[in-house]
């Protein structure tokens, strides 16, 4: 069949949605938000009869909104058969229930990459995973989707979206996290801002692409899988002033010595190690 989309919600991934999307040859029937965009075809105020033509129609507006926007599209012209996908990773909006009593198919349609630029939005979807979930309609809806932008589904486990969603901030916004602290670390340590910053992007670059090649047992590197204690308390030292990385750290590290026990660590070496992390001061 050939879908026709509308987007509500404007901000950076309902704007890259919609221009994903439009490469991927999609026609957006409407791209809807709080202001109107004239060069953007942004419409504005109630939600215009173009909705009408809509097949798919995509809810991206913040978990906060969500509830609101879908009571809004219940009494918004649509096609009787239109299916209605929000773009929220971990929310359950209770208006989704109430679109369904009215007859409609509704789902989950949740990009599982960082929408921070609408530009590239048609090339970070590329290969990338989409998180699907709700009623037949809505997974066949979200499927078709994620094939014209050469992208992958996983269907969320009924009950486990909370689950499925904190795995996902994990992955995407803690290596952001961890990034600001190395950098913030090498700064307190005397490297100047852009070397710093220079480096710490370049080793996570080169980190991730181990994991890419590698099961993360195998690609895991540093003191913890060598079995080096000394590094490790000395670390530990040198962040004694600082609670809010040292506290980061032991926890990571609990975590990495759990990976190199299952890598074949001598489990002497590891349980020094832990000793040394649990112990305070």
């Amino acid at each position: 069949m050939t879908d026709r989309v509308f987007v509500l919600g404007a901000g950076r991934a309902g704007r890259g949605l919609a221009r994903a999307l439009r490469a991927s040859r999609i026609e957006i029937v409407g791209l809807h938000g709080t202001k109107a965009v004239a060069e953007e075809g942004i419409t504005a105020g109630a939600i215009p009869s173009t909705v009408r033509k809509a097949t798919i129609v995509i809810v991206a507006v913040r978990d906060a909104q969500l509830d609101a926007a879908l009571r809004e599209l219940s009494a918004a012209p649509m096609d009787e058969a239109a299916v209605v996908l929000h773009a929220s990773g971990g929310a359950e909006p209770a208006a989704l229930d109430e679109l369904r009593a009215l007859g409609r198919a509704a789902g989950t349609f949740h990009p599982l990459v960082p929408l921070a630029d609408p530009d590239r939005a048609a090339e970070v979807l590329t290969d990338a995973w989409i998180g699907i979930d709700g009623d037949d309609a809505a997974l066949d809806a979200g499927r078709r989707l994620a094939a014209r932008l050469s992208a992958h589904t996983m269907q969320i486990p009924r009950g486990e979206k909370a689950r499925y969603h904190v795995a996902a901030v994990f992955a995407a916004n803690f290596p952001t996290v961890l990034a600001a602290l190395a950098h913030r670390l090498l700064r307190g340590a005397g490297v100047p801002e852009a070397d710093s910053w220079d480096a710490v992007l370049h080793l996570m670059v080169a980190s991730v692409s181990n994991i890419h090649a590698n099961r993360p047992v195998d690609a895991l590197t540093g003191p913890i899988v060598r079995g080096d204690v000394d590094t490790v308390r000395t670390h530990l030292t040198a962040l004694r002033e600082d609670p809010e990385a040292i506290a980061i750290y032991r926890s990571l590290s609990r975590a990495a010595v759990e990976m190199a026990r299952q890598g074949g660590t001598d489990e002497g070496l590891l349980g020094g190690i832990t000793r040394a992390i649990d112990a305070e001061g």
